[in-house]
């Protein structure tokens, strides 16, 4: 019990940290950060509810919530946050 550890600081990008190539890590944190807009918008909502706010089909909006990332290319969440902000779709 007397081992050291030692403390490395993260590079702000878990991605990265874990060894995905800078591009996909920049790309991966996005979709991130974007599927977390999304479940903040969605709060409160039901997942139908949401999806008509956000212009996708409910089973979409149960892969955000259930963290699905490999699902979401960054366009199609960007669109989605886009559509909210913009007032496309009406909740």
């Amino acid at each position: 019990m007397s081992e050291r550890l030692k403390i490395q600081r993260g590079s702000g990008n878990v991605f990265r940290d874990v060894g995905f190539a800078p591009e996909e890590a920049e790309n991966m944190l996005l979709r991130a950060q974007l599927m977390s807009e999304i479940r903040e918008v969605a709060r409160g909502m039901t997942q139908a509810q949401a999806a008509k706010r956000f212009g996708v089909t409910q089973p979409r909006i149960n892969d955000v919530l259930r963290g699905k990332i490999d699902k979401f290319s960054l366009d199609a969440e960007a669109n989605a946050i886009a559509a909210v902000y913009r007032g496309l779709t009406r909740p």
